[in-house]
């Protein structure tokens, strides 16, 4: 600092400050003295000069976003006059670098401060390195100015010696950014700041390269196109002229195939699937007009091209109004409501946090939604495309049992079409449908294939990204697809696809939810199919709980709504005879008026004598079938020892696992009837017969094993069995209950059905999580291990004089 002071008296000068531009030492710059504080700087340098030798002198200070640089450079003002558009002006010449000091008073309207010079000077001779990095700076300097074809330039350029001129000489530079020059304008040192002189002079040659190269390749593309196109109407006029030779006439090929490559190219289609277009365009051109070829062409393009590449639909991320949709669209059905829910969530999340596409995969869902018919499957996929917003699209599969059906067929085949998942998304207009895959357990498969087996990669989250149809042979990205599969039995789906989906069960609905159902949905329906207004009839809730539990028993609702459609059309027509007024509310004593007799009696109301319990050996079990669950009655008798032979008789179509469970409690009968208290005598001489009513319906499952025993045991004890009692559980050799399925459908069934106690495995407990406490309030669950609890409970009590089972011929 010492030293600095030494070789240069501080200076006072008034600041000029410029707004995002930088003037260097040894440029020499045109200002608008039209501008208020460039006026002001100038007159009070020229007030100054007066009383001092000189020309005026100010201080060139850049301005950013106005702050001012902390280097300016002292500018001499050479010349006033006007400037080329008639505007007053200075021509100013920068002659060297001013480290800016504090502020100070001065003649004039100007801000006056003071200021340092900065030491410039560079060693000589210079040593080896500077001179090499000027010698590379003016031939990087020499190669631009020719590109700009300013040769006069170039020769100033290479008669410029001192390493500080040469550096500041880039400040003329038009692609130079006001931060660059303001970076070399506060390098002090020369040689640093002609080196980041050169490299940036060097970076622009290196862009100017790259755009040059682009522009050079686009320019190449362009002629080609040219070219191409001026070939096509050549070869176009040729074959024009060689039809009018042969005397064809018809639409050009050439124009056909020109159309078809201009609707590729301006369709928004995947990168690969383009590639593909372009090339079947190319074989159209080189077909010929009578060659089938063209035409297999000209309906894969029409496919291809109709499909939604890049349409996708918006997805509803309002997770309480999707909600409120499903509760206000259907009753119950908890677990489906909650997993669209948790669906809708996480794809909000993912969107939330750019997880949109992860490793080339979004974020579909498959759900299999299993359960009996009537329970709403079907409709409750219009309810989920309609809370996500999405559009929905059904494929039915009962009966398919072509491969074909699902994959498309070849094209080489005549009438080839895209298969029914291709079709699907292109019947939604967009590549994130919801597809409903109806019926999925009635697939079948025989000599075409299996259909099956197709769907396993339509399904798989892993791979149905790059589904390819066998007809298009493009990949088609299925991920973003929410599918749900809808089946009665869980059995007939194979495994390998039921792995390949997440299960959602459908176990039917309690009295409640249909009297519920009844009334906001089905009767508004039915009424406006009746011609009938909400005004006019109306039905209160009695009614419908006695036709949910009297004249219709099933799992889902469908009969229901039948029996409420016959309800109202026969108050329709006997209004229109004159039999019946209107307004008209239907309670629970018109309705066997209106349609009859209940169909359905439970067995506890019917009459002790009438019951099937009113004679040992009927003993009540629970069942599942493939309308839910159901009561399944087994009956029992011991055959006359003259008569009939020893054994077991089975009938009622059983399967062997029920055939096994029959042998099983007869064994255990006889190894611990001493215990019982039965006599097992009988069973030794007389044969055992056990049938199950319903012989045509086939019947399988171990769980009928403690029914099985209950019913034997009460034959040979004469005991009855308890009309409120249903059961269900496998029965081991040892007495044990092991725990069996379909704990939600049978209590469903049990309800459905009247009965009030009912028996199930110890091991099944947890299973009764599932089932809507409103049945539970409404049974009576005993939970047992030992089939000796069983007896216990079911078996009514021994009546004095109680007499055994008359024997009964099998």
């Amino acid at each position: 600092m010492a030293a600095e002071s030494a070789a240069f008296t501080p200076l006072t000068l008034p600041v000029l400050p410029l707004d995002d531009e930088v003037v260097l030492p040894g440029m020499v710059v045109p200002l608008d003295l039209s501008d208020a504080e460039v006026r002001a700087a100038v007159e009070a340098a020229q007030a100054a000069a007066r009383s001092e030798p000189g020309k005026p002198r100010v201080l060139l200070v850049p301005r950013i976003d106005g702050t001012h640089a902390a280097t300016g450079v002292l500018g001499t003002v050479e010349q006033v006059g006007r400037l080329a558009d008639g505007d007053p002006g200075a021509l100013i010449r920068g002659r060297g670098r001013v480290r800016i000091g504090a502020g100070t008073t001065g003649p004039g309207a100007a801000l006056w401060v003071e200021g340092t010079r900065v030491d410039e000077t560079v060693p000589d001779p210079l040593p080896g390195q500077v001179a090499e990095l000027v010698k590379e700076y003016k031939a990087l300097a020499t190669a631009w100015l020719r590109k700009r074809g300013a040769w006069q330039v170039v020769d100033r350029v290479q008669a410029i010696d001192d390493v500080s001129a040469l550096a500041d000489n880039s400040g003329y530079s038009p692609f130079l950014t006001t931060e660059q020059k303001v970076a070399l304008l506060e390098t002090a040192d020369p040689v640093a700041r002609l080196k980041l002189a050169t490299q940036q002079l060097r970076d622009h040659l290196a862009e100017q390269d790259v755009a040059e190269t682009i522009a050079k390749d686009v320019q190449e593309g362009v002629d080609k196109q040219q070219r191409e196109f001026l070939l096509r109407r050549q070869l176009e006029a040729v074959r024009k002229e060689l039809r009018e030779i042969n005397g064809e006439a018809g639409k050009d090929a050439a124009e056909e195939s020109d159309d078809y490559r201009a609707r590729v190219e301006a369709a928004d289609l995947p990168e690969k699937v383009r590639e593909a277009a372009l090339k079947e365009v190319d074989k159209l051109e080189r077909s010929s007009d009578q060659s089938p070829e063209g035409s297999w062409i000209r309906t894969w393009l029409d496919t291809v091209l109709e499909m939604p590449w890049s349409e996708r639909t918006e997805d509803a991320y309002d997770i309480r109004g999707a909600q409120a949709v499903l509760d206000a669209e259907h009753a119950g059905l908890e677990d489906v409501k909650e997993r669209i829910t948790e669906y809708l969530a996480v794809r909000k999340r993912r969107g939330d946090r750019g997880l949109g596409v992860v490793g080339g995969r979004r974020g579909g869902a498959v759900l299999a939604l299993v359960g009996p018919p009537g329970v709403g499957k079907t409709s409750l996929g219009e309810s989920v495309a309609h809370a996500m917003g999405r559009k929905i699209v059904r494929v039915a599969l009962g009966g398919v049992r072509d491969e074909a059906e699902i994959r498309g067929h070849r094209r080489t085949y005549v009438g080839a079409l895209p298969g029914r998942i291709v079709r699907a998304i292109k019947e939604a207009g967009s590549m994130n449908p919801v597809v409903l895959l109806d019926e999925i357990d009635k697939v079948g498969s025989d000599f075409r294939g299996d259909p099956a087996a197709a769907l396993l990669e339509v399904l798989d989250p892993a791979q149905n990204h790059t589904f390819r149809d066998h007809y298009l042979e493009v990949e088609l990205d299925l991920s973003d697809v929410v599918f749900l599969a809808t089946a009665n039995v869980l059995e007939a789906i194979p495994e390998a696809l039921l792995d390949r989906m997440e299960l959602v069960r459908l176990d039917g609905y309690t009295e409640d939810e249909k009297v519920v159902i009844a009334r906001d949905h089905l009767l508004p329906r039915q009424l406006e199919r009746a011609g009938l207004g909400g005004d006019e009839v109306a039905v209160d809730d009695g009614a419908l709980r006695k036709l949910a539990g009297e004249y219709t028993r099933e799992a889902g609702v469908r009969t229901l709504e039948r029996s409420i459609a016959r309800l109202l059309r026969k108050v329709a027509a006997q209004h229109e005879l004159g039999e019946r007024e209107l307004p008209f509310t239907v309670t629970e004593a018109d309705l066997r008026g209106l349609i009859g007799r209940p169909h359905h009696v439970p067995e506890s109301a019917q009459d002790p004598a009438e019951r099937r319990t009113a004679v040992p050996g009927v003993a009540t079990g629970l069942a599942v079938t493939g309308a839910g669950g159901d009561v399944l009655y087994v009956e029992a008798s011991l055959a006359d020892p003259e008569t009939g032979a020893a054994g077991l008789t089975l009938t009622g179509q059983l399967g062997d696992v029920m055939k096994e469970s029959a042998q099983i409690a007869l064994s255990f009968l006889r190894s611990h009837g001493a215990e019982l208290e039965l006599p097992v005598g009988d069973l030794k001489d007389r044969g055992a017969h056990i049938h199950f009513p319903a012989g045509a319906v086939p019947k399988d499952g171990p769980s009928a094993g403690v029914t099985m025993t209950t019913a034997l045991a009460s034959l040979l004890s004469g005991r009855l069995v308890r009309t409120d009692v249903a059961m269900t559980g496998e029965v081991s050799l040892t007495g044990r209950v092991l725990p069996i399925g379909g704990v939600k459908q049978k209590l469903l069934a049990a309800h459905r059905a009247g009965v009030t106690t009912v028996i199930i495995p110890k091991r099944n407990e947890p299973d009764l999580d599932d089932v809507p406490a409103e049945v539970l309030d409404k049974l009576d669950v005993h939970a047992v291990t030992d089939v000796r609890q069983v007896l216990e409970l079911a078996l009514a009590p021994a009546t004095s004089g109680a007499e055994r089972a008359t024997p009964v011929a099998a």
